[in-house]
């Protein structure tokens, strides 16, 4: 990884040594990834090959299965059935 010098006005160098502590990383960290970002570099998730290849093979393990049950629907069937439930035996 190469090192290099950079020179930033006080007001930035203090809003972006700000934001490292406030996301609990390195100063270097932060401008490393603005940068990435800033240069339309991919970040997160599947932004190695390998990482998207992982990805990929975990889609199509589940890409022939029938899609999950909304949890979202579960839970709220969950709820009015308790709702009955405790109006009905108070």
């Amino acid at each position: 990884m190469a090192k290099i010098l950079v020179s930033l006005n006080d007001r930035l160098l203090d809003r972006l040594d700000r934001e490292a502590r406030t996301r609990g990383i390195s100063r270097s960290a932060l401008i490393a990834e603005l940068a990435a970002k800033g240069l339309g570099e991919p970040l997160g998730p599947g932004a190695r090959p390998e990482a998207r290849q992982a990805i990929e093979r975990i889609r199509s393990l589940f890409a022939e299965r029938e899609p999950a049950e909304d949890s979202t629907r579960v839970i709220r069937a969950m709820r009015d059935e308790q709702a009955e439930r405790d109006a009905r035996f108070g």
